[in-house]
């Protein structure tokens, strides 16, 4: 089981609203631009693991997806079931389980998320764990996006909306920039939960180490998470079209990659 700390801090029902405005609603723009590219056209098998409350499961399903859904928290599951059961495209399942141990059967899948459970895993035994059982439940060749936080993302955060100022802030950060493992002892959630921060060079291995072909990673939201007047630039279309053009052709720029607050693999088991 995921630690309980963490387990509260998802409790607390606001990973739902994060993705719908400012930073979180161009993490969600950018994530869905690179889930469309890499998926095939045609109906996939799709397993979400860490899930949430389907917020890119249910939009995968009512594009013809089979999508089922498995998440370690108990609020995001029941939320996930109360909201296919009011789609006209539900889920197939949903589940509560854990990325180590997934509850579902070999090679069964055509595509495998894990937009979640790799930065809450703080061993690399236990990344290692959860890709392993990805590989194990996708068919020969299947896609894996596997979704991280940068290991620079506290210090640019703080940055950004001046907790830095705060020396138990800059602690934390000092302590991510050290050794990648965000621990927030003040509990304020603002400050985020327990979470294992990568810098991008350390995430190809841990992907080959679990068996998989790596194919790219790519910077969400780049350097565009910066900006504090993000939602009435992405309310604008054309002014939206222009900033998602720019993060889209800086998205693999090594000299950037690490700015982004987070980061798609692409990879093939």
């Amino acid at each position: 089981m995921l630690a309980s700390e963490i387990l509260s801090f998802y409790a607390a029902g606001k990973e739902e609203r994060r993705l719908a405005a400012s930073t979180g609603r161009l993490e969600f723009i950018r994530t869905w631009e690179i889930l469309e590219r890499h998926l095939s056209a045609r109906r996939s098998r799709v397993i979400d693991i860490g899930g949430g409350t389907g917020v890119y499961a249910l939009p995968l399903s009512s594009r013809g997806h089979r999508v089922h859904l498995i998440d370690p928290v108990p609020l995001h599951v029941e939320r996930a079931r109360t909201l296919s059961l009011a789609s006209s495209t539900p889920l197939e399942s949903i589940q509560l389980g854990d990325a180590r141990r997934l509850p579902a059967d070999d090679a069964a899948f055509d595509v495998a998320l894990l937009f979640g459970p790799l930065y809450h895993l703080t061993t690399r035994a236990d990344r290692v764990s959860a890709l392993m059982e990805a590989k194990r439940v996708l068919v020969p060749g299947g896609l894996l996006l596997a979704a991280y936080i940068s290991r620079f993302a506290s210090a640019c955060d703080g940055i950004q909306e001046g907790a830095l100022r705060d020396p138990e802030f800059a602690a934390i950060v000092d302590r991510d920039l050290t050794s990648g493992i965000h621990q927030n002892p003040t509990q304020r959630p603002e400050w985020f939960t327990t979470a294992y921060l990568h810098r991008p060079e350390e995430i190809q291995p841990e992907i080959e180490d679990a068996g998989f072909r790596f194919e790219a990673l790519l910077a969400v939201e780049g350097p565009g998470w910066m900006n504090q007047a993000l939602d009435p630039w992405l309310d604008e279309d054309d002014a939206r079209e222009r900033l998602l053009a720019v993060l889209r052709r800086v998205e693999a720029e090594p000299s950037l990659i690490g700015a982004s607050a987070h980061l798609i693999a692409v990879a093939r088991a």
